[in-house]
């Protein structure tokens, strides 16, 4: 995959780098990411796996942009209030990088297409705010064998790890095997979130996914990284394969 002179000046900087080169940078070429949520996580990581130079990024999002959400998902605009969110994320990626490919998915995942819309793409992104779109997501990529860079963040911290069952890794449901009682984890609306922790957090999954295209250095797998960003600390816990989990059971089945 050759290629042109823009593109040779765009990623320069990655091209000089031993762990990427052109060979790594022409699997990000040939990379297909999808994007789950456009939102506080899914704004950095979109925008810098546009400029990384991922050839497709699929972008899941059944919302519109509002006024409250421009604290901290700067993939929008104030003159984008009341648009589509994947409409957006689509005029911002081609401003960004035109070599780029935009698949919206105006959608909420559900049990009926999430299966078929994973499928076509290389690894998954979850980058949403609920714990049922989060299980989810994670059932469909395990039973596709695709890894998934999962990300949260709530006040001022934050959580990064890469689920892949198909390669020994655990899975979101190993970790969390049942989601917290109804009010336990207030929604960002209630508690608040600080704005650049969405920054911090949703670059660290675009890291991780760009790590997993070019297969450079060691990524999150059966790993998972807390970020206290009050504390200025953070640190890796190693997680495992929860004995009995249906989920990983099933991984890279489909």
């Amino acid at each position: 995959m050759s290629f042109d002179r823009d593109e040779l000046e765009r990623y320069a900087r990655h091209i000089v780098l031993h762990e990427i080169g052109g060979p790594g940078q022409q699997r990000l070429k040939r990379a297909r990411v999808l994007v789950v949520g456009a939102g506080g996580l899914g704004s950095p990581a979109i925008l810098y796996l546009a400029a990384a130079g991922v050839g497709r990024l699929g972008v899941v999002d059944d919302d519109e942009v509002s006024l409250s959400n421009l604290q901290r998902q700067v993939l929008h605009h104030t003159d984008e209030v009341g648009a589509p969110k994947t409409e957006s994320a689509g005029r911002a990626v081609a401003r960004l990088n035109p070599h780029v490919e935009v698949v919206p998915h105006a959608l909420r995942l559900d049990e009926e297409n999430a299966a078929s819309i994973l499928a076509d793409y290389d690894l998954v992104l979850d980058g949403s705010d609920n714990f049922s779109t989060r299980y989810l997501v994670n059932r469909a990529a395990a039973r596709l064998g695709k890894p998934l860079v999962f990300a949260a963040i709530g006040r001022w911290e934050g959580q990064v790890a890469v689920f892949d069952p198909a390669r020994g890794g655990p899975c979101y449901e190993c970790i969390f095997p049942e989601p917290p009682a109804p009010g336990l984890v207030p929604a960002c609306a209630e508690a608040g979130v600080l704005g650049a922790m969405a920054g911090v957090v949703g670059a660290m999954q675009a890291v991780e996914a760009v790590k997993l295209i070019v297969q450079a250095g060691e990524p999150l797998r059966g790993r998972l990284m807390l970020y206290d960003a009050l504390g200025a600390e953070a640190r890796v816990i190693r997680v495992r394969r929860r004995e009995g989990c249906a989920v990983c059971a099933g991984a890279g089945q489909s």
